[in-house]
């Protein structure tokens, strides 16, 4: 399989952090499969969509409370 290709799935964490990990391969420990799949490329501009904010949640939450 080419993973350039196919093989990548969006990831995100507790803090709202995504990053793309091998599809094949479990997530490290505390992120979580968000349900994307595809092509590097494909899930790199999903994140860009989806990630406006780049604070961590926990600074978010801090901020407006």
């Amino acid at each position: 399989m080419d993973t350039q290709q196919t093989g990548y799935a969006v990831v995100v964490n507790d803090e709202e952090q995504y990053s793309v990990w091998r599809a094949d391969r479990t997530p490290p420990a505390g992120w979580r499969a968000t349900g994307f799949q595809g092509p590097r490329a494909d899930c790199l501009a999903h994140i860009d969509e989806i990630w406006t904010d780049l604070r961590p949640r926990s600074l978010r939450e801090r901020m407006t409370a």
